[in-house]
């Protein structure tokens, strides 16, 4: 994989499967493309939700260079709040015209009939992007969103904590893990594990190759008990079994913050856009802070998770909007404008996302922060370099990923309470995830 360039990445990357007809339950929503213009009255105003930070200087910039659209901006609490709040809105039929979300919710999206197809807005500049973050926005070969974000992934680390102990980043979980059981005695953390959120199974079981969702004929295939899931559940089980992790939960975001800042936690594995709020919440920590590449896999080789709520962003479009094509065409331009580009970029003015356009790698300076990094500034830019051409290329996120990942949710809680083990939440997400879908009325197998 590290032979492989970022472009030459992005062009496999694959959203496997959810191009195929029949795939989805009845999507709904119309097929007309007729949107109200903008009256003698003054300009179209969109509502726009999203929860990144930057969000507002860009909307704040969007209505300054536009004369017939605006923008009105509602910064949601992050992404698991979106998600229900949008549940509500579009079940009272007031969606906002355009929201922020990540690319494993597209699919659940488009088969409730939330999203509006956008293909002939945008579809002309796809080449401004690169194809694996295109992707991302498709589902059944047509277009939901414009990217915002490409997923480089990474470990990042306490240099004076390391140093003082004697440890070396970890090259393997193996070395994650011994690193966590030399920590534990000095009270020090590895790893934080928040009990709402269980993207870290999702992410560790994408690196290991498993593959919750895949496509067969006609129907969809759940496995949550594949060989990859099963290596990652290992791992996990392993740092929760000896207290490595901390429990924090990102409800009381200041006081994860104030944790690493302090030295309770030693270790992130993260993409670009968290450590803004490392920079914008940190007192005492800067410069002791550096990158190494994501841990992998023992005898294997590099391999990072791909667009997972570690960035993947999109700006969509609601099938409820009137106006669709001023919709389509103000998220094109949040995505394509320098300055814009360069705000988001920015972990400092805005959430630190590595850019989705072609050329994303030459993002990676503004991405990163010198601030937090100190002398490891410059060595950092070439681990996230290198990132970009490791992300792994063949996940599938299903038609039902956000109701399965509430349920998984309060079973990840109950794994971190050491209340169940990792194989027990497993086997009944398997069960879950199928009874739903036959619910649905989707065809699946598994």
């Amino acid at each position: 994989m590290n032979s492989i360039s970022p472009r030459r990445r992005f062009a496999r990357i694959a959203v496997a499967g959810v191009a195929l007809t029949g795939l989805l339950s009845a999507c709904g929503g119309s097929d007309s493309t007729d949107d109200s213009s903008a009256d003698s009255s003054g300009p179209v105003t969109l509502d726009f939700w999203g929860w990144a930070n930057g969000q507002e200087a860009v909307v704040k910039a969007f209505n300054a260079s536009h004369k017939d659209v605006q923008l009105k901006y509602t910064k949601v609490t992050d992404q698991l709040t979106m998600q229900k709040q949008l549940t509500n809105a579009v079940k009272a039929g007031n969606a906002p015209c355009l929201l922020q979300n990540t690319g494993e919710y597209v699919t659940s999206w488009v088969s409730q009939g939330a999203l509006a197809d956008i293909t002939q807005y945008v579809e002309s500049s796809k080449d401004k992007f690169n194809p694996g973050s295109w992707a991302v926005g498709q589902v059944q070969g047509k277009v939901y969103g414009v990217p915002t974000a490409s997923a480089p992934a990474f470990t990042i680390y306490r240099t004076d904590i390391f140093k003082k102990y004697g440890l070396e980043a970890p090259e393997t979980w193996d070395d994650f893990i011994a690193a966590g059981k030399e920590l534990k005695k000095h009270d020090i953390k590895i790893t934080n594990y928040a009990g709402e959120d269980p993207s870290t199974l999702e992410v560790l079981a994408m690196q290991a190759g498993a593959h919750w969702y895949s496509v067969e004929g006609d129907s969809w295939v759940v496995n949550f008990q594949d060989e990859g899931t099963l290596k990652a559940a290992e791992v996990i089980q392993e740092i929760v079994d000896n207290d490595l992790n901390s429990k924090l939960s990102f409800a009381d975001y200041a006081a994860v913050q104030r944790n690493y800042d302090n030295g309770g936690t030693a270790t992130r594995q993260i993409s670009t856009w968290q450590m803004s709020g490392m920079v914008q919440n940190f007192t005492k920590s800067f410069g002791d802070w550096a990158l190494s590449p994501w841990p992998t896999f023992k005898g294997e080789g590099p391999k990072t998770p791909a667009g997972t709520n570690q960035s993947g962003n999109l700006t969509l479009v609601s099938e409820q909007c009137k106006n669709k094509e001023q919709a389509a065409e103000a998220a094109m331009w949040m995505s394509t404008d320098t300055g814009a580009v360069k705000t988001m970029a920015s972990p400092e003015t805005g959430s630190g996302v590595m850019p989705a356009l072609a050329d994303s790698e030459s993002y990676v300076s503004e991405a990163i922060s010198e601030k937090l990094l100190g002398k490891n500034y410059e060595p950092a830019k070439q681990i996230v370099t290198d990132s970009l051409g490791t992300v792994t290329s063949d996940w599938t996120f299903g038609p039902n990923w956000t109701a399965m990942f509430t349920e998984m949710q309060d079973e990840w809680a109950a794994v971190v309470s050491k209340k169940q083990k990792v194989t027990d939440l497993l086997a009944h997400m398997q069960e879950w995830t199928v009874n739903d879908l036959k619910q649905r009325g989707i065809n699946v197998k598994g």
